[in-house]
């Protein structure tokens, strides 16, 4: 079988699906590898790598989706709302396609709904395999490139804070006095805030977290920050999967009260909540940010869901009462090496447990491949992704 991994063609983006390294590995498992011509050069690997290690480099994108029975991509459409679907014409029966493509998200740029998307992509025939539905297990555990990409987000987000803060991070003793360290809140700490709260305390600075799930205080604690606790009701605030729960209005009302005193206090806040098939929560609203001393930074990285601040913008900056408020996109492919290099490894662990003999294997075989699958056969067969898009769920037979 062939893995193709054509350009990605998302403005802006830097990371390719496939890198050098584990092209043996692929080998190893029976698989070649044709990459498109550039593929991987914004992330530092020139196609003269991927020939050295015995891939094929084809010319153009459109050889690499005719040639493969497997495509591998960063965002695929879906994920890719900008221009993603100019890839569905490329796309046939009996190919099966592995990537972000987000099937949970909430409408974003093309005001299409989410039905819409992931409706293209199964009416294509293509058998798809959505890498954000990765069940959180331990044998899945190699194979999550949400938490990889989360991981090197987090990190890309402190550095984002630390060039935009008008002050340094860390306590500095100097001719002209000592400098007292910046203070910076991780508000979510999931993988992505876990990775914040570990990069701003190497930078130096005094970090505190905050997460509606207490189990994660522990967490937090071994990191060297201080975890925030507020007198909210938080038993059923974490899902069987590890995932924040989303709560109703009463609860995120209280939950802003009683943080707008504990983001004041902070020259820098980073907030990830974000929930699955859900707009992400409103936890700092502009009264807050206002609140905020003048220089302050806030970077939400859930811009791209709603955003959990109430003035951000996705993609833009934001000027409050002399606060910054940053939307970003797309922050891993700000490291896009490393991002690069991870999310190969999370494939290849994927196209390992997926392909047997020359073969895939029947979703029915395995719990990932099964939680995983998107499409087949022209229909989305995703019981959860079913009945989050209202979906009526499939009969035995299909």
């Amino acid at each position: 079988m062939i893995v193709g991994a054509p350009k990605e063609i998302y403005p802006g983006e830097r990371r390719v699906a496939l890198t050098p390294v584990v092209v043996p590995m692929l080998a190893k498992a029976g698989l070649e590898v044709a990459i498109e011509a550039g593929a991987g050069v914004a992330a530092g690997y020139p196609d003269a790598l991927y020939k050295d290690k015995g891939a094929k480099v084809l010319t153009d994108r459109a050889p690499v989706f005719a040639q493969s029975d497997i495509i591998v991509q960063v965002l695929g459409h879906g994920a890719n709302d900008k221009n993603g679907e100019s890839d569905l014409r490329l796309m046939r029966r009996g190919l099966a396609l592995v990537g972000f493509l987000r099937p949970l998200g909430t409408p974003t740029n093309d005001g299409k709904t989410d039905a819409s998307r992931v409706q293209e992509i199964a009416q294509t025939g293509v058998t798809a395999f959505a890498v954000e539905l990765m069940p959180r297990t331990t044998r899945a555990q190699s194979m999550d490139a949400l938490s990889s990409m989360a991981s090197i987000a987090g990190y890309k987000a402190v550095l984002e804070v630390a060039n935009a803060l008008p002050r340094i991070f860390p306590m500095m003793t100097t001719a002209a006095g000592t400098i007292t360290p910046s203070r910076v809140l991780i508000i979510g700490v999931g993988v992505a805030g876990l990775q914040a709260i570990a990069t701003a305390r190497r930078l130096g600075a005094v970090v505190s977290a905050y997460d509606v799930r207490p189990a994660v205080k522990e967490q937090v604690q071994s990191l060297g920050a201080r975890f925030v606790e507020l007198p909210l009701e938080t038993q059923d605030a974490q899902d069987a999967r590890g995932y924040a729960k989303a709560q109703d209005e009463a609860f995120y009302a209280k939950q802003r009260e009683l943080l707008g005193k504990v983001i004041a206090e902070n020259d820098a806040v980073i907030t990830t909540a974000v929930v699955p098939g859900k707009k992400a929560p409103v936890l700092v609203t502009a009264e807050m940010v206002k609140g905020m001393a003048p220089g302050s930074v806030v970077l939400d990285m859930a811009a791209e869901r709603g955003g959990n601040c109430e003035v951000t913008r996705a993609g833009e900056t934001v000027v409050v009462s002399g606060v910054s408020v940053i939307g970003p996109i797309n922050l891993a492919s700000g490291v896009p090496h490393h991002a690069s290099q991870m999310y190969a490894r999370n494939l290849t662990a994927f196209l390992a447990n997926l392909v047997k003999d020359g073969k895939m294997r029947a979703a029915e075989s395995d719990d990932i491949i099964r939680d995983t699958l998107l499409t087949q056969d022209g229909e989305v067969v995703n019981a959860r992704v079913r009945e989050l898009l209202g979906m009526p769920g499939l009969v035995a037979s299909q």
